[in-house]
């Protein structure tokens, strides 16, 4: 069993950052492969961003490439998201999930692949 609890949702303005945190507790997060979600208001939860045991094999959605950053410190127990350059379209509450693999080199991308999720942490643009 892994507990997730995510942080550092905010409000900002457009243009802006912040970095959201998923503290885990629970079994090896090492051996737990990480994903982001977010939900947006009247749509369905989607995909953000997922990461391997590691970090070293990562993904991202196409309308976050290049503006998002999804790393982990397994010392930590702790999975991280730093956004830039946000834009109003980037709120809704986002999630962070996990799933145990025995594949180091392992990320998924469907909601359906993940074991355990976080409450959410609210993350709202202002333009």
């Amino acid at each position: 069993q892994v507990q997730l609890v995510e942080s550092g949702g905010g409000l900002v303005q457009a243009g802006g950052s912040l970095r959201l945190s998923c503290a885990a507790s629970g079994r090896t997060f090492s051996s737990y492969a990480m994903g982001w979600f977010r939900q947006a208001p009247g749509k369905e939860r989607e995909f953000v961003s997922a990461t391997s045991w590691s970090g070293g094999i990562r993904y991202y959605a196409d309308s976050v490439k290049g503006r998002f950053t999804i790393s982990r410190d397994n010392a930590k127990n702790t999975a991280y998201l730093q956004m830039n350059s946000l834009k109003p379209e980037d709120t809704a509450v986002y999630y962070c999930a996990a799933r145990n693999t025995d594949y180091s080199s392992s990320i998924f991308r469907s909601e359906a692949a993940y074991d355990y999720w976080g409450q959410g942490t609210q993350v709202t643009v202002s333009s």
